[in-house]
């Protein structure tokens, strides 16, 4: 069998170590320290924009807490982008509250302001307490934060951004995770950069970010003692988990320059191809292209985004659909939906290519090969 090909695989830069051995040597093996301290700041300054950042457990984690700073609650609901991994939607039922879902659009594959707006009015005439709104950067691409914000704060509503796959893409120059009221990123090991397991949450309010903090460390007061006045949790980022992040971050614009030179690859190899194309970079919008994800229509190519997976699986490479919408999910099957199929269509016929910043040339020309030897066998490419 053939070496396997792996969808985003984590990839060290050299210097991890380093941050990760002076924790050993200082016996800083804990859920704080230096490096936690270190990454938190390197952080913020890649963000810039008065951004704050505490380093948690994981992204999930940062979104529930983004959900009690904002006193999402039993009754309430929260918007969120239909399309989209399950971790954007269950910290709003953990908090007893009511996701209701919004439909993408087609220029980015994100939440369509114009759904985004129906539903607001809608639940507001019905009565609901609508708490935070939750846009996602799909695949490291921008939503359109400008017409969002703008909806959002007309309605006087807080934005929570999920730029879990978005960290190194910008919207007219600014980074994604600095639009909204918070953000959340995450650092799993199929991340554009790693910590192993780990996340953030990002805000320009530092008591935001204060609080979040003293959450995360079980919400232990200030005595001699254990003292504790509210309900507390363990999500604090480890500092040995820091330490490698803040390798990470020193080779984060290498990672995202070869994640588009994966996507340009692809797009150069498919350009023509009859019923495939990609997902677009809407004007003013820089994405990380963390994952390069494909569109199979067909009608036109003559076979399914399925036959494509299932082609390239046989030959050890992991490929794997987009996203499906949470909309359609039995979890969330009986939560409000606002919009009119693009997600439903963008699931069907949506792939996501093998695009870790590893890869070799080699890698993806077989990658490429595999796919053009199915659409060759249904005779529409010669």
């Amino acid at each position: 069998m053939n070496p396997k090909i792996w969808l985003s695989s984590p990839h060290m830069g050299g210097t991890e170590m380093d941050f990760v051995q002076e924790a050993f040597d200082t016996n800083w093996i804990a859920p704080l320290g230096p490096n936690v301290n270190g990454f938190e700041e390197d952080l913020a300054a890649n963000l810039g924009n008065g951004t704050f950042v505490a380093a948690l457990s994981s992204g999930t984690a940062a979104l529930h807490l983004a959900m009690i700073l904002l006193g999402v609650e039993r009754g309430d609901e929260v918007i969120c982008q239909s399309m989209t991994f399950s971790a954007s939607a269950n910290p709003i039922a953990y908090q007893g509250a009511t996701p209701v879902f919004v439909d993408s659009e087609r220029d980015t594959w994100n939440m369509c302001p114009d759904a985004l707006e129906a539903a607001l009015k809608d639940r507001l005439k019905k009565g609901k307490r609508v708490k935070a709104i939750i846009p996602v950067h799909l695949y490291g691409m921008p939503a359109r934060m400008d017409r969002i914000m703008e909806i959002a704060r007309r309605y006087g509503i807080p934005v929570v951004e999920d730029a879990a796959e978005a960290l190194g893409s910008d919207l007219n120059g600014r980074p994604m995770g600095t639009f909204g009221d918070m953000a959340i990123l995450s650092f799993n090991g199929n991340k554009i950069i790693t910590t192993s397991g780990g996340g953030a949450l990002v805000s320009r309010k530092t008591g935001w970010v204060e609080k979040a903090r003293y959450l995360a460390t079980q919400a232990r007061d200030p005595a001699p003692h254990y003292e504790h006045s509210v309900l507390g949790y363990n999500y604090r980022m480890s500092n040995v988990c820091a330490g490698i992040g803040r390798g990470q971050m020193q080779v984060l614009e290498e990672r995202v320059r070869q994640r588009r030179s994966n996507f340009t690859h692809y797009a150069e190899a498919f350009a023509g191809a009859p019923g495939i194309s990609f997902q677009p970079e809407m004007e003013g919008a820089f994405s990380n292209r963390w994952l390069t994800t494909i569109l199979v229509d067909w009608a036109w190519a003559g076979v399914s985004r399925e036959d494509l997976r299932l082609g390239l699986e046989a030959d050890n490479v992991e490929a794997r659909p987009l996203w499906k919408p949470m909309h359609l999910q039995s979890v969330f099957r009986n939560c409000p939906y606002y919009g009119e199929g693009v997600a439903e269509e963008l699931f069907d016929q949506g792939l996501c290519l093998p695009s870790g910043s590893n890869l070799t040339p080699h890698d993806l020309d077989r990658v490429t090969d595999l796919c053009f030897r199915e659409l060759t066998e249904n005779q529409l490419i010669s």
